[in-house]
Formats: C-alpha cells, sequence, structure tokens
C-alpha cells in the first residue's frame, strides 16, 4: 500500500472511530494538560493531524483567544522587577531590529520581485509578532486574501520550525538564559513559538521572550502609522492588541498583591497548558496545499530574512 493509501486509510479510520473529530481533538486537549506534553509535542501532533486531513471545521477560531488569554494568565507568574530589567535590556535591541527588519525585507522582495504588499506582510511579521502584526496591517495596506495567505503561511511555517530549532541550537552554543530569551523574542515570529521555545529552554528564558516580545507586539501602532501615511493608497484601522494592557494588569496585581502568591501559581500553570493546546490548533491548520500555494518567491524571501535576522541578532546579543 503506498503513502497516498495510507493517508486515506487513516482518515477514514479517524472519521469512522471519532466523527467530525470532535472526540479526538478533546481527547489531544485534554492531554496538552499533561506534564510530558510539551509545546514541540503538541504541535508536532497538530500537523500530523492536518497532514492526515483530521482537521477539526471550527476549533481554529478560539486559537486567537486561547493564545491570548494563556499569555494573560501567564502575566501572574511574573516578576514586576524583572519584567522592567527586560524592557529597559530589550527597548534599544527592538528599535534598532524592527527597523533593520523591515528595510532588508522591502529590498529582499525587490530583489526576489515578491509583490509589494506580500513583502511588507512578510516584513512586518518577522519583524514584529507574526500573524498579528500581518492581521494588523493588512486592512491599511488593502491588500488581498491570496496576499495575507502567502504572508501568513510563510510565517506560520517558519514559525513552526524556530519551535524545534531555537532550542536546539542555544544549547550547542551554550547561550544563557537571558541571551536565548532575548534572542527568541526577536527572532521568532509568533508569540505562541516564542513562549513555546522559552518554555523548552528553561523559566528565565521563558520570562524574558515572553515580556520582550510582548513589548515588541506594541510596535504594531507606530509602524502601522508609518504604513498608512507611506502607502498613499491605503486607509485603514489599526488592531490594537489590547490584551497585552491585561497581560500588564495581571503582573501588577500579581506584585501588589503578593498573599495570593499560591493562586497565581496555578494561573500561571493554567497559562502555559493553554499555550500547548494553542500550539496543537495551529499546527493542525496548516496543510501542505496551503504550503505549495505560498509560492517559492514568498518562501525564498520569508527565509532569507529570517536567517539574516536570526543570526545578525545573535551576533549582536553575544
Amino acid at each position: 500500500m503506498n503513502t497516498a493509501n495510507l493517508i486515506i486509510s487513516a482518515k477514514n479510520k479517524g472519521k469512522e472511530i471519532f466523527g467530525n473529530y470532535d472526540r479526538l481533538y478533546a481527547v489531544i486537549i485534554v492531554c496538552s494538560f499533561l506534564p510530558f506534553i510539551s509545546p514541540a509535542i503538541a504541535l508536532f501532533v497538530g500537523l500530523t493531524l492536518s497532514l492526515l486531513g483530521m482537521r477539526h471545521r471550527n476549533i481554529h477560531q478560539y486559537t486567537s483567544r486561547i493564545l491570548q488569554w494563556s499569555i494573560v494568565l501567564m502575566g501572574f507568574g511574573m516578576s514586576l522587577e524583572e519584567v522592567i530589567s527586560a524592557s529597559k535590556s530589550g527597548f534599544v535591541e527592538t528599535i534598532i531590529s524592527v527597523t533593520g527588519v523591515m528595510l532588508i525585507g522591502i529590498f529582499l522582495g525587490k530583489l526576489f520581485r515578491v509583490e509589494k504588499n506580500i513583502s511588507l506582510l512578510i516584513s512586518t511579521g518577522t519583524a514584529i509578532c507574526g500573524g498579528s502584526a500581518i492581521a494588523a496591517v493588512a486592512p491599511i495596506l488593502k491588500s488581498e486574501n491570496y496576499q495575507n495567505s502567502f504572508a501568513l503561511i510563510v510565517v506560520f511555517v517558519l514559525n513552526a520550525a524556530a519551535l524545534f530549532i531555537f532550542p536546539s541550537i542555544g544549547h550547542a552554543l551554550g547561550l544563557s538564559q537571558e541571551t536565548f530569551g532575548n534572542w527568541a523574542a526577536i527572532a521568532i515570529h509568533d508569540t505562541s513559538s516564542v513562549v513555546g521555545a522559552g518554555a523548552a529552554y528553561g523559566d528565565k528564558a521563558l520570562q524574558i521572550a515572553t515580556t520582550v516580545k510582548l513589548i515588541r507586539a506594541l510596535w504594531i501602532i507606530p509602524l502601522s502609522i508609518v504604513i498608512a501615511l507611506v502607502n498613499k493608497s491605503g486607509k485603514g484601522t489599526i488592531n490594537f492588541p489590547w490584551f497585552i494592557l491585561f497581560f500588564v494588569g495581571a503582573i501588577l496585581f500579581a506584585n501588589f498583591f503578593p498573599e495570593l502568591q499560591k493562586s497565581y501559581a496555578h494561573f500561571y500553570w493554567l497559562g502555559r497548558r493553554g499555550m500547548v493546546i494553542a500550539l496543537f490548533l495551529i499546527g493542525s491548520n496548516i496543510t501542505i496545499g496551503q504550503i505549495k500555494q505560498s509560492g517559492a518567491k514568498s518562501f525564498a524571501l520569508g527565509i532569507s530574512l529570517w536567517v539574516i535576522t536570526a543570526t545578525t541578532s545573535l551576533i549582536l546579543l553575544k
């Protein structure tokens, strides 16, 4: 039996056992609360289901909410002093990296002859926070649906790869928790994989990576304004990531009322498990067909920009 037949057989067997996959996804989500299910494992399971055609019709609409509220819950487990320290140390790097990535991305877009909107969307997603940044800038550019899809697919695929690759590179190079946390926040696209990679590397790396990445997410606002001014034909609204304010509120609340520390530990644990669920859902929503549709040039741009960003930021941080 060839590979295609095996996949079809597995898909039909899955339908026979799990119907429309409600029960299958429910079982995996429940298992995501077990300690041995890591972010990388969750993402791999999601990708496997997607490749087998076992995609849930409706559950992916909750991915963004799960991701955002998980980040908010993790705020209860973070030290205000460490957050302020990470904010100060990451500020200059943020200015340099966001500006540099955007300029290099635009140059590479012209070099690879990628459509202007796709180049801007991929560059924005690489510079700030992946899919969230793309979703914020797309209305301003008035980009077409296929352009948004191309950019999102490129970013999501590279984002998934980063979750596996970055911790291995960090351990091989002997990076400290602080260096890895800052590097992950700068060089990995989406907040989900930044948190996943940080969690895989260590608690200190997790805190720094999450904080610096969320600070970078605030750059959606000034960058969107600049793009709106430069792009004469684009008139849109800026989608502010309001969950960041709740994240900051959780940090402040936990530090002003330390007597509830036991409860905060449970909230923090729930947030980390929520990130595992979000990564599973992200993986299960990526298909080979979408990857093929995104085009070789878009991937060439995305990979080149990602490698340059990761390499340069690592050299500067070390």
